[in-house]
């Protein structure tokens, strides 16, 4: 079949080629980057935050209405974590400061030198007496747990000294020293100046998301001090279940804390799933707003096609009768009109791939997107080739199947 032909068709008609090619070229843009965004928040949201077996931990945070003093309140969080053992398929409990994925808790700022005025990283920080590596089963990579002797009874209210002793994130170490070797022997002080005070990174973990679980290295900043804090009333208390045994664990769990004391308390639990899916609410929101979003642009790119697709079968209607009396074929004039839908489509691609990565440059720029993988271009312009012949060939069977004599008849 010549071309010639067919662009002297299209020259002849040009608005509805040019909308057709624009709505493809704008609908080709938007959806990649749309789904190219749903893709990678998805795997943001799949993250995993270090603590293994996550359908299996859950937290308990007791509150006592009452402002006990230091010993008394060390004394009521151990009451509290050995009524808690003692629960039927508790694997392990740790009492600690804050948990991944909460979105609440405290932050620090760390710096390889007293020289420094500003530090060099922010960090989440997990005071635990109990260890996290076991209870959360974190991965150990290099150094060691805490001893017991390194734990430490801190009152709040009194000081905000930590004993010097750490464990550090992978990520943590590779951020602070890019340049390798040990993160046991690394220079790391709390804070920044002569007032700061020096760590020592006693063992490093493979990952333990920050509670605000950030983008980027940010949300793998974490920082493990041995250290039991007292002095707001509040034990936070997370558990290990065995597999399958975590809903039945937390209601007996809530009832052995309450009879484990006289003293009234405020019990709040909720599991790290729960936690994980309200981290990343927003997130999948966003990604099906933006994928009903793809959905209904290739739906109105569709219809759009069919539209002018048929209101040039009903234009051409006498020309198609002519050419079926010369001879024309039905797969003549079905071919015709499917290549002339590719060849609009076609302008409309490659414009829409021009389009999409400029978009995705703006993205990147004011967003810190990343960049648009050439599968995402390559998979939308097959898409969009695909819906325009698809679109096109109702229409286009329609035009093959009038006969010369009604094609011709004067209306």
């Amino acid at each position: 079949m010549e071309i010639r032909p067919i662009l002297s068709a299209l020259m002849r008609s040009k608005t509805g080629a040019v909308l057709v090619a624009v709505q493809v070229a704008l609908s080709l843009a938007i959806l990649a980057n749309a789904l190219h965004i749903v893709n990678v928040r998805q795997e943001v949201a799949a993250r995993p935050s270090g603590v293994a077996a996550e359908n299996d931990v859950f937290h308990l945070l007791a509150h006592t209405l009452r402002t006990p003093e230091h010993n008394e309140e060390v004394a009521l969080q151990k009451r509290l974590a050995a009524a808690v053992r003692a629960v039927p398929g508790v694997v392990s409990v740790a009492q600690v400061s804050q948990v991944p994925l909460s979105r609440s808790g405290s932050t620090s700022g760390l710096s390889t030198d007293r020289k420094q005025s500003k530090s060099s990283a922010n960090v989440a920080i997990y005071a635990s007496p109990d260890s996290l590596i076991k209870t959360w089963g974190l991965q150990l990579v290099e150094g060691r747990d805490f001893t017991p002797a390194e734990i430490v009874d801190v009152d709040q209210n009194v000081t905000d000294q930590f004993p010097p002793q750490v464990i550090v994130t992978r990520a943590l170490a590779d951020k602070l020293h890019p340049g390798g070797g040990s993160a046991l022997g690394m220079p790391l002080f709390m804070g920044a100046g002569e007032d700061a005070q020096q760590l020592q990174v006693v063992g490093v973990v493979e990952r333990l998301q920050t509670q605000g679980a950030e983008l980027g290295d940010r949300g793998e900043s974490s920082l493990i001090y041995p250290v039991r804090l007292s002095g707001d009333g509040d034990t936070l208390l997370t558990v290990r279940t065995e597999p399958g045994q975590r809903e039945r664990v937390m209601k007996e769990a809530e009832q052995a804390v309450r009879a484990a004391t006289p003293d009234k308390l405020i019990v709040r639990l909720r599991s790290l799933n729960e936690d994980r899916e309200k981290r990343y609410r927003a997130d999948r929101a966003l990604s099906w707003m933006l994928i009903t979003v793809s959905a209904l642009l290739l739906l109105i790119t569709a219809s759009g096609i069919v539209g002018i697709a048929s209101l040039w079968v009903t234009q051409r209607r006498k020309q198609i009768g002519v050419r079926r009396a010369l001879g024309a074929r039905r797969v003549d004039i079905l071919r015709y009109f499917l290549t002339e839908n590719f060849m609009i489509t076609s302008l409309g691609v490659a414009a829409g791939v021009l389009l999409a990565l400029a978009l995705n440059q703006l993205l990147v720029s004011q967003l810190e997107m990343a960049r648009l993988p050439l599968p995402y271009l390559l998979g939308g312009a097959l898409v969009f080739w695909l819906l325009g012949l698809a679109a096109v060939y109702g229409p286009a069977w329609r035009a093959a199947s009038i006969s010369p004599a009604t094609a011709t008849r004067s209306t």
